[in-house]
């Protein structure tokens, strides 16, 4: 039998911040990995191969919607199928750069590829061989929800994985759930030409942002010529005429829609079902998420989960990342480390972006009863009015007696980057009067912070454009 001192499952983000940091400890380490290629979701089917068509679709958006009078530009050819091969291209090429050469480069931690399935206590079987170690970190990921319709197997669907590959683009798709995944992909589509419908369970497109702002993205979408249906109980599906129809409700009326290809972007499922987990005795709730505590240790002292397979706050490559990097030192030296997600950014990769830190209001007003809350729209930001991206708003929560930064969200163009200003000053505890004496460079879209900071002391419309 193989003995290790730590065995890491799994092959992703999370895995990978994990082999390295235990490769840093020289602990001996095995790695095993099935299913998606090294890399997981983010390198391979999410984060990277998503953002790369995105890109794409928004080139040929702003070709024809730059606004700048006495300019003129024509797209002379979208070759769909070119785009997606180039899209692959450098999927391989990052997986290749960042994990496969990472990997070898790491001489105590060795690669079993395989799934692996608890047996025993401190014992996996893979392809059948035993092998033991004394920690364990699962960091298997998770996989897209296939919903309970009616004929859906039957009709044939696709994934957000299968939607980065496909052959020919549809000229109409249906897309099942919103959510990030669900909008990124509508946009992206709806710019390559394809006509796209969202059917939302749900009565926001993405319940966990600020309303005013998902409100403002959905508006955003919708003007681009996205079909958004909310409060959706969808019925069935069926083949009829070469197409894919998905029969639905809305306020108990019935509809139906028909399409080339139907998207599921209806969540995701951790990916615990064949790991054995009740062989060792590790706890799993309703969702089948490991459940951890916040050092990322399950019900067995000896065994934690990271990553979109646990139970955590927020599941990004980023948390998964440095969640891998802290629970090596939690296994191995028995650290206590842990993440305060709630200063932890995250964004929607739609164009404009939608990006939040920290409370929203709802929570604010649970958590302390009140909230002081402004909301500035980009309409009176300079370099909004210069590139002619008005559209957007930022919003920020503080503590109306220590004038603390508690919350920041934003809808705007590369909204992610400016996002990681507002990680910083609640992470760091900082009040409104540490940007109110900041000087921003003029015109930038970070000036933005700077205006809604003054909006909680000055009336906006009475300032000039050099704050």
């Amino acid at each position: 039998m193989k003995k290790f001192d730590l065995i890491i499952i799994g092959g992703g983000a999370g895995a990978f911040a994990a082999a390295i940091r235990a490769n840093e400890l020289k602990v001996k380490t095995a790695i095993v990995n099935a299913g998606l290629p090294l890399g997981g979701t983010c390198v391979n089917v999410g984060c990277l191969p998503s953002k790369i068509l995105l890109h794409a679709g928004k080139i040929l958006h702003m070709a024809k919607n730059h606004q700048v009078d006495g300019i003129e530009l024509e797209v002379k050819k979208f070759d769909f199928d070119k785009v997606v091969k180039d899209e692959i291209a450098m999927v391989e090429m990052s997986r290749k750069d960042k994990y496969e050469k990472v990997l070898a480069n790491l001489e105590h931690v060795s690669l079993i590829d395989g799934y692996a399935k608890f047996t025993g206590e401190k014992e996996i079987e893979v392809s059948g061989e035993t092998i033991s170690a004394e920690k364990f970190i699962i960091a298997t990921g998770s996989t897209a929800n296939v919903p309970l319709i009616k004929n859906i197997k039957e009709v044939g669907f696709v994934t957000h994985i299968e939607a980065l590959q496909l052959e020919k683009q549809p000229k109409e798709l249906v897309i099942i759930g919103a959510g990030p995944v669900g909008l990124e992909f509508a946009q992206m589509y709806s710019r390559f030409g394809t006509k796209v419908t969202i059917l939302q369970r749900g009565k926001s497109i993405f319940g966990g942002g600020e309303p005013e702002l998902i409100a403002r993205l959905a508006e955003i979408l919708q003007n681009e010529g996205i079909t958004i249906k909310t409060n959706v109980e969808i019925k069935s599906a069926k083949k009829e005429n070469g197409k894919k129809v998905v029969t639905f409700e809305i306020d108990g009326n019935q509809e139906e829609i028909s399409a080339d290809e139907i998207l599921l972007a209806a969540g995701k499922t951790s990916n615990t079902k064949n790991l054995g987990l009740e062989n060792v005795g590790v706890e799993v709730n309703d969702k089948h998420a490991i459940v951890v505590d916040k050092f990322f240790q399950t019900s067995k002292p000896h065994v934690f989960a990271i990553g979109d397979v646990s139970n955590a706050p927020l599941r990004l490559e980023t948390t998964a990342g440095h969640e891998g990097t802290l629970v090596v030192d939690n296994a191995i030296s028995e650290t206590r480390n842990s993440i305060d997600y709630d200063s932890v950014p995250y964004t929607i990769f739609t164009d404009p972006q939608f990006a939040s830190v920290g409370w929203t209001e709802e929570k604010q007003v649970k958590e302390t009863g009140t909230c002081a809350c402004r909301t500035v729209p980009f309409e009176i930001i300079p370099k909004a009015q210069i590139i002619r991206r008005t559209e957007g708003l930022i919003k920020m929560g503080i503590d109306p007696k220590t004038k603390q930064i508690l919350g920041v969200h934003i809808l705007a163009p590369n909204a992610g980057d400016l996002i990681a200003q507002a990680a910083l000053l609640i992470n760091n505890k900082n009040t409104i009067d540490d940007i109110l004496h900041s000087m921003p460079v003029f015109p930038t879209l970070s000036e933005s912070f700077k205006y809604v900071a003054l909006a909680f002391t000055k009336d906006l419309s009475k300032l000039s454009c050099c704050i």
